[in-house]
């Protein structure tokens, strides 16, 4: 069940300053996969002790599950992965901003809080500013991984992808969705909904080398929405 958290709160808008890659990671030089959203952390957890050559951050805006995803980490002994509590709309621009270049590798946003009502669309995790900073830090060639299952939250967030035009969907998932998740780890969200047999809508996006958009205007087309 998903356990809504107002973003726009005041207590959500204090912008935190976040630790540095030298200060997470027993190994900063490995490339980092961002996860959004990552809610109790399993699946990171998981894909952290998979692939030990990649770093892992999960940033949270549910305080309670970061700290129980954090004992997890410790127990496991996982040097490449780490926690944070923040709200990713206010605490990830200036920090992301700060990232050695190629560090930023790949970033998933998986199963976001929905908001289903159109006035509540300011609430969604994938706002413009938050991507063109994500599209900042990544390199050509990296990669943007989002899922939901609803459609027409992931429709909103493939448009704002789409408009930012810094991003080419991948072969794979060009005019449709993807069929399979590209990572060998679910998300427990992913693992419920497949249980239910309830669908999936995948989409996988590749950097290109497009300038970044002017956030006005983006921000402007964005609200233009339908979804």
């Amino acid at each position: 069940m998903r356990q809504h958290v107002n973003p726009l709160s005041s207590f959500f808008q204090l912008p935190l300053e976040l630790p540095g890659p030298s200060e997470l990671f027993e190994n900063a030089e490995l490339p980092m996969h961002l996860d959004i959203g990552s809610a109790r952390g399993k699946f990171l957890l998981e894909m952290a002790s998979l692939q030990p050559d990649w770093n892992y951050l999960g940033v949270e805006i549910r305080k309670t599950l970061v700290d129980a995803a954090e004992r997890d980490r410790n127990q496991l002994g996982l040097k490449n992965l780490r926690f944070i509590f923040c709200n990713a709309n206010v605490s990830l621009d200036s920090w992301l901003s700060d990232l050695p270049i190629n560090f930023l590798a790949r970033v998933s946003i998986q199963f976001p809080d929905p908001w289903f009502k159109r006035r509540h669309k300011k609430r969604r995790v994938l706002q413009p500013r938050l991507l063109i900073s994500l599209a900042k830090s990544l390199g050509p060639g990296c990669e943007l991984f989002i899922q939901s299952d609803i459609l027409n939250v992931i429709e909103s967030m493939t448009s704002l992808v789409e408009l930012s035009k810094c991003f080419n969907r991948s072969e794979d998932s060009s005019g449709i969705w993807l069929e399979k998740n590209p990572f060998p780890v679910k998300t427990e969200r992913e693992n419920y909904v497949l249980a239910n047999s309830l669908p999936v809508y995948r989409a996988l996006y590749i950097r290109n080398s497009h300038s970044l958009p002017d956030l006005q205007r983006l921000n402007l087309e964005y609200q233009l929405l339908k979804n």
